[in-house]
């Protein structure tokens, strides 16, 4: 099938021009083990994630410009490699880390295997679909972050020049990021705090980051408004409820363990708020998946008709050129098997399953893989890759999956765990398939050869899944948190109450640094603990302890770093309230519908919930900072608006704006997996590192005021509001 008639790219069929060259795949595996460790980074703690492709195009002119002559096809190659990182990694930090909240542990592995294949399955499912959605339908699926990317190729190939508003992106962000991180320098509080005494049980807080200001200034004031909102409601209006109705009461309320009486905001928000904005959450993704019904049906019709029309791999012409069939349906029948095998062979610990439940899993994963890859690469056309309902069809598959494990009796945690990893391949492949979408989609506008771009990905899935894997387990052990019980728990380990297991008889930790109350640290020694995993239990809120056998007691709690209040990953923890409250039915069912008729309130007020509803589960520090990126994002509209429109439009994605923001997003998640590393290196060697004054020196006591912290920020703030007014070069 031809292009449409009268349609001509910007590189004719019959030119050759260099494209899939050694540096151009080398610099985009550079780009994709960076962005795809940036998005793990940023998603789990913002909740949500920003495309990478147009950042990536602009620092791929700028690079291959300085090493000499370049072609625009080159700079796709690089934007399609490193934008798989991206996609994997929204995947997977929407899935896997329920397995953490599941009680199991999370092995690297178990990440990149699963992303892998789910990756390269996103790939294949979508190569059969790409002539009828992107060439029969040019006109119809505009692919907008596609086609904006194919407009900043052109624009580079022609000399414009955008790079050097990322870099100075880069350059502000990594340096602010180095004074501001708790885990580097941390000369001023990162996350500055107020907790009104006249409405206990609130908190008003930011953590006044560079990511969280450049996403949301990308993701506009009415969405940051919409997350913020959830976070009030959170936060100022039912945390204070609770306290005021609660903190009478002697007894504890479930799920909490302790009277209300006794909890800060942060624990009124961990143990009430997060089953209600998981419900919230859920309901959203479901309401959206239907809203999306209609476009789902169509693109399913359209996919049936698609499969086994113009998909061989013959043609003459270079720009017609797909990866053959029969290689697509060898390999996917290869990845089912590797499915099988991988699930039969490598089971996660503590969570065997037999054979027929494995075949069972793969065949799962071949229905509703084919099923959603094929919706998310036709919304991705319509609606774009943010609007893609991905955790809505994530639920969607979970709950189906988790129906028939229920009716087949397969109800032991070990089913929670296989169900999960369905899951995550599934999600995994429709995030990368509605991305791979729009990179074909640039692809088809500037005039490259398909194949080459497909094959270019599945590269790039292969290499990013390696600093995925190592992201997130980096994250869960960097921000972790020991602290000791605010009063010792007597515990029968003979006898644990129900939802309480054993999981290790000795920590399997050497040493582990200890967080006192006062936040003085000390190193102490593991072999000498019991470790315990609670999860769904009425006498111990979920989560892992430390149990000492000389006193009887629980005397320390564990909290991972995924879960925490800095890095949420809310979509994690509702893939794993999803799966428990069907296989178990122990769910706190008040919370988890408090959250579902927010949503619906929400929904009949005529507001979208998912962001609300995502606002309502995150801490309102996240939130907060957020809202601020978006206010940036208000005053250069207005202030562009009143200057008569400007040269540049500031909702385009690659506006001066948005490029600085994408800099700040950059340097925040580097800057801070450097900190992550940094606290790795205390927790392996035993000790402690202090980069900045000591404490109780004359100054760090000077520089620790909250006004440093709030000042720093505003600057930051500053930063991206004068080089969003200031136009780009592109002429």
């Amino acid at each position: 099938m031809a292009a449409p008639q009268g349609f001509q790219p910007f590189v004719p069929a019959n030119e050759s021009r260099p494209e899939f060259t050694v540096r151009a795949i080398l610099l985009g595996c550079v780009f994709g083990v960076l962005f795809g460790a940036v998005t793990v980074y940023v998603g789990l703690r913002a909740g949500l994630t920003v495309a990478a492709s147009i950042p990536i195009s602009v620092l791929s002119i700028s690079v291959l410009r300085a090493l000499g002559k370049a072609s625009i096809l080159e700079n796709n190659i690089v934007q399609t490699t490193g934008n798989a990182g991206q996609s994997i990694a929204a995947g997977v930090i929407f899935t896997l880390p329920a397995l953490i909240f599941l009680g199991f542990d999370l092995e690297y592995v178990r990440i990149f295997m699963l992303a892998l294949l789910g990756g390269w399955l996103g790939v294949l499912f979508m190569i059969p679909l790409r002539r009828q959605l992107i060439v029969e339908e040019h006109g119809n699926l505009t692919y907008p972050e596609g086609t904006a990317c194919a407009d900043v190729l052109i624009a580079g190939e022609r000399g414009g020049s955008f790079a050097s508003r990322v870099f100075f992106g880069l350059g502000f962000g990594a340096l602010y990021t180095l004074f501001q991180n708790e885990n580097l320098l941390g000369a001023w509080p990162g996350t500055p705090n107020y907790e009104p005494k006249w409405l206990p049980g609130s908190a008003v807080r930011a953590d006044a980051t560079p990511e969280y200001l450049g996403v949301g200034y990308i993701i506009g004031p009415r969405i940051a408004g919409t997350l913020f909102a959830g976070g009030i409601i959170s936060w100022l209006v039912i945390m204070p409820a609770i306290q005021f109705f609660g903190s009478h009461l002697n007894a504890p309320i479930y799920p909490g363990t302790v009277p209300i009486a006794q909890m800060s905001p942060s624990d009124l928000w961990r143990i009430y708020i997060r089953p209600m904005g998981a419900g919230a959450v859920a309901a959203s993704g479901l309401i959206t998946l239907l809203r999306t019904m209609p476009t789902i049906i169509g693109a399913l019709r359209a996919g049936v008709k698609t499969i086994g029309k113009n998909v061989s791999g013959d043609s003459t012409s270079r720009t017609e050129r797909d990866i053959p069939m029969n290689i697509v349906l060898l390999g996917s029948g290869l990845l089912v098997l590797m499915i099988f095998l991988f699930l039969t062979f490598k089971p996660i610990p503590g969570a065997q399953t037999g054979w027929f439940a494995n075949l069972a899993a793969a065949l799962l994963v071949m229905v509703f893989g084919f099923l959603f890859v094929t919706v998310s690469s036709r919304i991705c056309g319509l609606i774009g890759s943010s609007a893609n309902p991905v955790s809505g069809m994530t639920i969607a598959t979970l709950m189906a999956v988790a129906a028939i494990f229920l009716v087949s009796g397969w109800t032991a945690p070990a089913f929670g765990a296989l169900a999960i990893s369905i899951g995550g391949i599934v999600c995994i492949a429709s995030s990368n398939a509605g991305d791979t979408s729009q990179d074909l989609k640039t692809g088809f506008l500037i005039g490259a050869t398909p194949w080459k771009q497909q094959v270019a990905v599945m590269v790039g899935v292969v290499v990013s899944v390696f600093s995925i894997g190592i992201t997130l387990n980096a994250m869960n052990k960097g921000l972790e948190q020991f602290t000791p019980m605010k009063q010792p728990i007597a515990f029968n380990i003979a006898a644990p109450p129900d939802g309480v297991q054993v999981q290790q008889q000795h920590f399997s930790r050497q040493r582990f640094l200890l967080t006192a109350p006062d936040n003085s640290t000390s190193f102490v020694e593991g072999s000498q603990y019991v470790l315990l995993n609670s999860l769904g239990s009425t006498t111990l809120p979920d989560g892992k302890y430390l149990f000492n056998p000389q006193s009887g007691k629980i005397e320390i709690q564990w909290m991972q770093g995924i879960g925490s209040e800095k890095a949420a990953a809310p979509q994690g923890r509702l893939m794993a309230t999803v799966i428990n409250g069907i296989l178990t039915r122990k769910l706190p069912w008040g919370l988890v519908f408090l959250g579902v008729f927010l949503v619906i309130a929400v929904e009949v007020l005529g507001v979208r919930s998912l962001s609300f509803a995502v606002g309502a589960y995150l801490s309102i520090g996240t939130t907060l900072a957020m809202f601020c990126g978006g206010i940036v994002r208000w005053m250069v509209d207005r202030a562009v608006a009143k200057a008569g429109g400007g040269e540049e439009d500031t909702s385009s994605e690659i506006s001066p704006g948005s490029l600085y923001a994408s800099g700040l997003i950059a340097a925040g998640g580097v800057m801070g997996l450097m900190g992550v590393a940094l606290k790795l290196y205390e927790s392996a060697t035993g000790n402690e590192v202090r980069l900045w004054f000591p404490a109780g020196s004359a100054i760090y006591n000077l520089l620790q005021h909250q006004a440093i912290s709030i000042v720093a920020f505003a600057l930051l703030a500053f930063s991206l509001y004068y080089f969003a007014r200031k136009p780009l070069n592109n002429k």
